[in-house]
């Protein structure tokens, strides 16, 4: 029976909460297809940053590397520690350092959950570049505190990069419904994102198969509102994928089905797996949090590690339980907890 080693990164408020319930369904899924899930967990968080001075250690990736995959809870707690801190503390790193150029965000409806939009036929795959262009933290500020004092943040765009990532979605779409959407503001930023869509038109002709369409961001945010059933496959910088993927959660029914996957393609590396929401620490330890982000991530790092038929399993028994309402959490209208939906999940297995 093989085991992999995934390590478990809770974090702070609700990601602790969320972690611990996924276990329930990863394990089951795990004894029901014949494998095993073994956990190391890392107190890595903001309530380490307060007594250490630091998110986590300084061999903290190579304490990570021999494990097969990474399951992050949610990272920040603003009230006690700067949210720039805590990005550039933990998660930042962890994404450059393993070279996880690819995340992969899922927006479609569930059986049983309602969005905002009238429209609910949709099935977005969202492929955010990870590790440079706007998040590149590439800059300074000088003459802090004088009038006189000047902000710096450059964006970092290189071929190698750009071209992986909106290789990654072409092969994406390949499997789909051929169609891509590429985005940038290339009206506006006449290098970067120029440079941008020179990549995408020399990599389409590789791919004839595929439909590929250029938006500007502003105008494939008012689509992913108003017509989100004519996308499939949307391919886009950190700073511009972050944002969509942003109003992917919203008209999937909220950020507690927001699962995302940070992947280095090419493998050696463990990758990390994670729901999109925040820590919050409003309702953390309550048993209010959506569990279904985590589960459904949990799903996406099953199919990364080769188990396909696992992954699919773990959906479909999400999507068994979504369509009673009354079982899931309050955010969902529902009186369930987030130990009883995980659970529910892991019986419908």
């Amino acid at each position: 029976m093989h085991t992999y080693s995934v390590a478990l990164i809770p974090g702070d408020g609700i990601g602790v909460d969320v972690v611990e319930a996924a276990l329930e369904p990863l394990r089951a899924v795990a004894d029901k297809r014949g494998f095993q899930i073994s956990t190391t967990a890392f107190d890595w968080s903001c309530e380490r940053y307060e007594v250490t001075g630091s998110m986590m250690p300084e061999d903290g990736l190579e304490q990570l590397r021999p494990h097969d995959a990474i399951l992050l809870g949610a990272v920040g707690w603003p009230a006690r520690v700067p949210d720039n801190v805590s990005l550039h503390g933990l998660l930042l790193p962890i994404r450059k350092g393993f070279d996880l150029y690819v995340n992969m965000r899922p927006h479609r409806l569930l059986p049983g959950i309602t969005g905002p939009l009238r429209k609910s036929e949709f099935d977005i795959l969202c492929i955010r570049e990870n590790t440079e262009g706007e998040y590149s933290g590439a800059g300074g500020r000088v003459h802090v505190g004088d009038s006189s004092e000047v902000a710096v943040e450059t964006a970092i765009f290189t071929r190698k990069s750009v071209e992986r990532i909106l290789r990654y979605g072409f092969e994406q779409a390949r499997t789909r419904s051929g169609r891509l959407a590429s985005v940038t503001k290339s009206n506006a930023q006449q290098y970067s994102m120029v440079f941008w869509d020179d990549v995408t038109r020399e990599l389409a002709a590789e791919y004839p198969d595929v439909e590929v369409t250029s938006y500007h961001v502003d105008a494939i945010a008012a689509r992913m509102i108003t017509h989100p059933e004519t996308l499939d496959v949307v391919v886009a910088s950190n700073l511009f994928g972050d944002i969509l993927t942003d109003i992917g959660a919203a008209i999937q029914g909220g950020l507690g089905f927001a699962a995302s996957a940070n992947i280095n393609p090419l493998g050696g590396v463990p990758s990390m797996f994670e729901p999109v929401h925040g820590s919050a620490p409003d309702i953390a330890g309550k048993g209010l949090a959506n569990p279904i982000a985590t589960i459904w991530a949990a799903a996406q790092m099953l199919e990364h590690l080769g188990e396909k038929v696992a992954a699919d399993d773990l959906i479909s028994a999400i999507s068994r339980v979504t369509a009673t309402a009354e079982r899931l959490t309050p955010d969902c209208g529902g009186r369930g907890t987030t130990v009883s939906v995980a659970r529910d999940i892991a019986n419908a297995l």
